[in-house]
């Protein structure tokens, strides 16, 4: 068998390669593909202008709820706790009783200072009808004493001429005057004795206030420590869920320090933080789309309840100053009420504090920013006449 030489290789015919873009199948399969792209390219355009661009999105939301602090308004040692962590209660359910005996006896007391004050008004009021009794006496005094003055006037009256003409004495005369004087004076003694009487009424009239309103006083108290009393069973103000309980039986506790918290897990709803340039075309009552982290997959409608008055900056302890030192500008963020409408197994999983993402369809407000833009070009043009 001979071997092939370089030369005989060399002289054989080499084949042409064909384009890829030469075969009908391959440019058929790159024309579907160019129109697919260009097709989605305009779909994805057209969302955009009709859907996409009027939903405002934030993850910078949590879920929220209306809790109550549970506080005692009296102090003392803890008696009895009848609820335990995490365990749903009801309005006017109770949660803790205070011991109580101290201020019953403060009821007790204050009952005491009434009872007093009720019998000191009702001795004075005894005197009274004594002192009634006096006067009586009094203006009797008085009507003798008149009518002792008047018979002894007329004797002087009956006297004098006799006295004059000699047929009486004259010191039978100066006696029978004398004897009216002293007449005179004890009539105005009864007076003043009448006057007395009288006087004596009202100042026992006036103890007689005095005694009621120390009974007003002590009925004051009494309500006082009645409420203490009552104050010491404290119980749910709402409906919810018992969380950070901090009390236990026998413990001493202070007026108003918290105790534990009534969480109420039906009353839940969001808290989104959105950035001051997503809020042009948010109103109230728009619809939401609310996904919970804790929820995969699940997604809870909602509406725009409110929008706060300030930035959350605003509200902070200590409100930015930026008229001092350097700036840069930051973009805030407002906080949104969201009302949410989860349904009861999914209610039952969500607690405050979780962490969502929520979308705004603000469609509703679509041609807002057109209006506010025309406006205030009419304000200005009105001012600027």
């Amino acid at each position: 068998m001979a071997d092939q030489t370089p030369e005989n290789t060399a002289t054989q015919p080499t084949e042409e390669r064909v384009s890829p873009l030469k075969k009908p199948r391959v440019r058929l399969i790159l024309i579907i593909v160019i129109a697919l792209v260009v097709i989605g390219g305009i779909a994805f355009l057209l969302r955009y202008e009709s859907y996409g661009k009027y939903q405002q999105s934030t993850n910078d939301a949590y879920v929220q709820a209306d809790a109550v602090t549970v506080s005692p308004k009296v102090s003392g040692y803890v008696e009895k706790v009848f609820v335990a962590d995490n365990q749903t209660v009801t309005a006017g359910q109770p949660l803790l009783q205070i011991d109580s005996r101290d201020y019953n006896a403060q009821a007790a007391q204050s009952r005491a200072q009434i009872d007093v004050a009720n019998a000191n008004a009702a001795g004075v009021r005894a005197q009274i009808g004594e002192q009634q009794a006096d006067i009586a006496r009094a203006q009797a005094d008085l009507v003798a004493a008149r009518a002792d003055a008047a018979f002894a006037h007329n004797e002087v009256s009956r006297y004098q001429p006799l006295a004059a003409t000699g047929a009486e004495t004259r010191e039978r005369l100066s006696q029978l005057k004398s004897q009216a004087t002293q007449a005179d004076a004890k009539v105005a003694a009864a007076r003043a004795a009448v006057v007395s009487a009288r006087r004596r009424v009202g100042t026992l009239q006036a103890q007689v206030k005095q005694a009621l309103a120390q009974g007003e006083g002590a009925r004051a108290q009494l309500a006082a420590a009645d409420t203490n009393v009552g104050a010491t069973l404290i119980r749910a103000a709402i409906n919810g869920r018992i969380g950070n309980k901090t009390v236990r039986q026998g413990q001493f506790v202070q007026a108003a320090t918290r105790l534990m918290t009534v969480v109420p897990v039906r009353g839940l709803y969001i808290d989104a933080n959105f950035k001051e340039t997503q809020l042009g075309l948010m109103r109230v009552g728009q619809p939401v789309s609310v996904r919970v982290d804790a929820l995969p997959g699940v997604e809870i409608p909602g509406r725009v309840a409110s929008v706060s008055p300030g930035t959350g900056a605003q509200f902070s302890i200590l409100p930015p100053q930026n008229a001092t030192g350097n700036f840069t500008k930051i973009v805030q963020r407002v906080p949104v009420r969201i009302a949410i409408s989860p349904g009861p197994e999914t209610r039952a999983l969500l607690v405050p504090g979780m962490s969502v993402d929520v979308s705004v369809d603000t469609r509703s407000a679509k041609g807002a920013a057109d209006r506010i833009k025309r406006e205030q070009q009419q304000h200005n043009e009105r001012i600027g006449q």
